[in-house]
């Protein structure tokens, strides 16, 4: 509930003693004016609240927001030390997002202008919740965070076994193929759900925690074979998430008992293709979400029996799908393609070349889906038409995205790699060259008419 909202409730607590007299006429008469203007305006700022990652429980990322049919201008820019990768959550008018700057930004969803920030001991990366008042988010430094979202002061901190990112040797052919060494491509960690009182999440020490919402004590945790940075879905009492040792897991949200678990392929000699970097989201007693594994799926959600799978052809599905009027949408990493498939059988329906990797998650607002890339664009696709309406470059891209992009708009990998056996430092210094063009890995918002994400020059954007 708004901020707004919230504390014109709150004022209609008082009831006169005497109803008949003067002052509780008078008193009645405002209380029901107050009623009114609930009944009338409520809906619409309640609808304006995304209060955490991809704007609900199961992780639609459906808005109900007229979004930028036509894009008109920039809003206002809001620019951090570091590369915004949070997806934002808007409640009450207020935007929360964390920074690599180790912040966590609370800016005026209208404005940009700072409300406050609060700075943790590490990246923040992981898109923060919003419920009663209280925002919850994880961060590198190894600590889950709940601060007062009015004034950001600390309210609990609870210390996780580690956050790192996924670890192996040999990975993706890198040299030294002896030195167990960090995913450069891992760029994300857990993002938090709140339900019941409880607030649920994934972290790399393996385990899935339920911490009480208010005071912060574990409830419970549940121990899977490897990192956690798939973000939990929940539906009909049942949480779902994804881990990196190959299995998408059905726990009952309120003991973390076990309901069943749904295995991917996986890549033991180079772990390429192996893991759930993508969080499940659930629709009609079905849930999708993507693999590493190059593909994409549909399960039952009561049973966890596969419906379909849809292979990319040995791309990675790092995004969270999007499901609308029988159709389901989600990104690829190379050379990156938006498709659309059929929810009940995965048959394509269209696809949407992006020319670089889809790793943000997409969003739909009105007839418009939303979908960022690695070469700092984020495009506003007509569903109706099946085809792009219009395109934005973040500052990033607008200054460096030339020198690492062909004149179609695809990455120059040729450019980027020294040749085959390449030193893991290399890979590093790829990636980093492919951040210098803004790259959006930050899942878009979308609150009226404006859309929010953030962007790997340091902005947190909002479109109109």
């Amino acid at each position: 509930m708004g901020v707004g909202v919230r504390a014109c409730v709150e004022s209609l607590t008082f009831i006169p003693p005497n109803i008949t007299s003067p002052a509780g006429v008078f008193a009645m008469k405002r209380l029901l004016r107050w009623a009114l203007i609930l009944t009338i305006f409520s809906p619409l700022i309640l609808a304006q609240d995304t209060p955490m990652f991809r704007g609900d429980l199961r992780h639609t990322g459906v808005y109900k927001a007229t979004g930028v049919p036509k894009f008109n201008s920039i809003k206002w820019k809001f620019h951090t030390a570091g590369r915004v990768i949070s997806s934002p959550a808007v409640v009450g008018g207020v935007a929360y997002f964390g920074s690599t700057d180790c912040n966590l930004y609370a800016v005026d969803a209208g404005s940009g202008a700072l409300r406050w920030k609060f700075e943790t001991k590490g990246w923040v990366v992981s898109s923060p919740a919003v419920a009663s008042g209280i925002v919850y988010l994880l961060s590198y430094d190894s600590n889950f965070y709940a601060m007062d979202a009015a004034s950001g002061q600390l309210k609990w901190k609870f210390q996780t076994g580690g956050e790192h990112r996924y670890t192996a040797s040999h990975m993706h052919y890198l040299q030294p193929a002896a030195e167990k060494m960090p995913d450069p491509w891992d760029f994300f960690l857990s993002s938090p759900s709140v339900w019941e009182g409880a607030v649920y999440f994934g972290s790399s020490d393996g385990n899935v925690y339920a911490l009480d919402a208010v005071t912060g004590a574990l409830r419970w945790k549940f121990q899977t074979g490897d990192v956690v940075h798939s973000s939990p879905a929940i539906a009909d009492e049942t949480l779902y998430i994804g881990s990196w040792d190959t299995f998408l897991y059905a726990l009952d949200a309120a003991t973390g008992q076990e309901k069943w678990r749904f295995k991917t392929g996986d890549d033991p000699e180079y772990h390429n293709h192996v893991g759930i970097q993508s969080s499940p989201m659930v629709a009609d007693g079905v849930v999708y979400f993507g693999s590493r594994d190059s593909y994409a799926y549909a399960v039952e959600a009561a049973t966890g029996k596969q419906i379909w799978k849809f292979s990319t052809g040995g791309s990675w599905v790092n995004n969270s799908p999007v499901v609308r009027d029988g159709k389901v949408y989600f990104g690829t990493s190379v050379p990156g393609i938006m498709h659309a498939v059929e929810a009940k059988t995965g048959k394509v329906i269209f696809d949407v070349p992006s020319g670089s990797p889809v790793f943000a998650s997409l969003a739909i607002a009105g007839d418009m889906l939303y979908m960022g890339n690695f070469a700092g664009k984020l495009t506003a696709i007509d569903l109706k038409a099946q085809k792009v309406a219009w395109q934005f470059e973040t500052d990033g891209a607008k200054k460096n995205a030339p020198s690492i992009t062909n004149a179609d708009g695809s990455i120059k990998w040729e450019s980027l790699f020294p040749g085959p056996n390449i030193f893991y430092d290399d890979m590093m210094l790829t990636v980093h060259k492919l951040f210098s063009a803004g790259t959006i890995l930050s899942s878009p918002v979308v609150v009226g008419n404006t859309v929010l994400f953030g962007s790997a020059d340091g902005n947190l954007y909002a479109l109109q």
